[in-house]
């Protein structure tokens, strides 16, 4: 595994602990957010080192997948795919009181457990 790889995900593994404070504090959609940019660095250190190339500055998880011609088992992929989703509504909310609404605790803690999943699996496929 190339150095720059290991840098990807320890900031995956970063930010996933980040995800943890900001459940911890309360702040449940800002811990989507980072589950999701923790997975987003973490295949972003895959893309580098099955493509030998810098991954491009894209917050699409789904993309990244395709452009590794990766297809993740289902519930994985399923995840994935609703985490991607994710992105936008926790990255530029529309109204704060209906993203509260939607990443209440239990949802951000569900969240982060999956995205934890996520990070073996993509681990492993390294």
């Amino acid at each position: 595994m190339t150095d720059k790889t290991r840098e990807w995900l320890k900031q995956a593994v970063y930010d996933a602990e980040t995800a943890e404070y900001m459940i911890a504090g309360g702040r449940y959609f800002y811990a989507v957010f980072m589950c999701h940019l923790a997975v987003e660095k973490a295949l972003k250190g895959c893309y580098y080192e099955k493509l030998g190339r810098v991954p491009p500055k894209v917050h699409n998880l789904v993309y990244l997948l395709n452009e590794m011609a990766i297809r993740p088992p289902g519930e994985i992929g399923r995840f994935i795919v609703r985490l991607n989703e994710a992105n936008i509504a926790t990255r530029h909310p529309e109204s704060l009181e209906k993203v509260k609404a939607a990443y209440t605790g239990e949802a951000a803690r569900e969240i982060l457990s999956k995205a934890k999943e996520v990070l073996r699996w993509i681990s492993d496929l390294l």
